[in-house]
């Protein structure tokens, strides 16, 4: 009885350390996702203002005014620009992702390659062990992501692409949702296209473009007339390289936002586990220990009675 429960009791202190351990980290994984949450719902507005000004510009523009805008149909390789986290204990964050990634990569065919520009220790290990090839590698940006820190990601990308190195350039990062739904998003960025999936902002920003349509429909209103100074394609020349940094950056605070929220819910989940487990290592405990004292009666009384019997 005694080593049994000695046992038990360690288990039982090991779990409440460990439940400890992962209640601490889901408060302050919770702590960083508000942060982050903040952060991206603050910064979609100004994505969607800075895509709707670029695809109004299209309309009264030609594609051949810049090579951000030109496909390239013959070029048989692609970059991926692949965001994941630098830790782990964030439950299928990561795996999720790869799992997107790797049907992306299958679908692709035997005619183009992929390479890629990856951004966390995760993501970098997976495409290391599936042998892919990496062009360049950041770690350690998840935490408080700012603007410059994707510049030399976007230089990269703009200028491999420019260059006619890639065909095209994709970004591959999880979509915040909510703190309970992260959705893996591929999508292309080169030659510049709208990214899809910016949550509930992008819905609600689609119906009033939406709405704007029908209303200039109505109205028999038709393009709007712009003027550029001092040229379409030197105004070009400086918002599209923004509007590239824009999206990266945008892809990046999903990201986060998302790693940090499936942290959070792993860390839950996990300290849910723990008590579960420290409420059935105590219910052992109890009924070892109360075995243990029954077994000891049993022996005072059969030794009484062996005493009264010999007298």
């Amino acid at each position: 009885m005694g080593t049994s429960t000695r046992l038990i009791q360690r288990r039982i202190k090991s779990v409440t350390n460990t439940k400890k351990i992962t209640k601490a980290m889901e408060l302050v994984a919770a702590s960083k996702m508000r942060k982050a949450v903040s952060s991206v719902l603050a910064s979609r507005p100004y994505a969607e203002a800075a895509w709707r000004a670029i695809r109004e510009m299209a309309k009264v523009t030609s594609t051949e005014l810049h090579p951000l805008l030109q496909t390239k149909p013959g070029a048989d390789r692609i970059l991926v620009l692949l965001f994941s986290s630098d830790r782990g204990l964030c439950g299928g964050f990561n795996s999720q992702m790869m799992r997107g990634l790797t049907k992306f990569i299958d679908d692709l065919g035997e005619n183009l390659t992929a390479d890629f520009i990856t951004v966390g220790r995760k993501g970098q290990n997976m495409i290391r062990r599936r042998g892919c090839n990496i062009t360049a590698s950041f770690t350690d940006l998840s935490a408080h992501p700012v603007v410059t820190d994707i510049r030399p990601m976007a230089k990269l990308a703009i200028d491999d692409f420019t260059s006619e190195k890639y065909g095209a350039v994709y970004l591959a990062f999880t979509d915040y949702v909510s703190a309970l739904v992260q959705k893996p998003n591929i999508s292309q960025l080169l030659p510049i296209t709208r990214i899809e999936g910016l949550g509930e902002v992008s819905e609600a920003l689609a119906g009033i473009d939406k709405a704007e349509s029908d209303v200039n429909e109505s109205l028999n209103i038709g393009a709007r007339e712009y003027l550029f100074e001092p040229s379409p394609q030197d105004v070009l020349n400086v918002m599209l390289p923004r509007l590239v940094e824009a999206q990266i950056y945008q892809a990046m605070l999903e990201t986060s936002a998302a790693e940090h929220s499936a942290r959070m819910v792993a860390m839950r989940s996990a300290t849910d586990a723990a008590t579960e487990m420290i409420d059935s290592l105590t219910l052992s405990y109890n009924r070892a220990r109360q075995a243990g004292i029954t077994a000891e009666i049993a022996e005072i009384s059969s030794g009484k009675s062996a005493l009264e019997s010999n007298r």
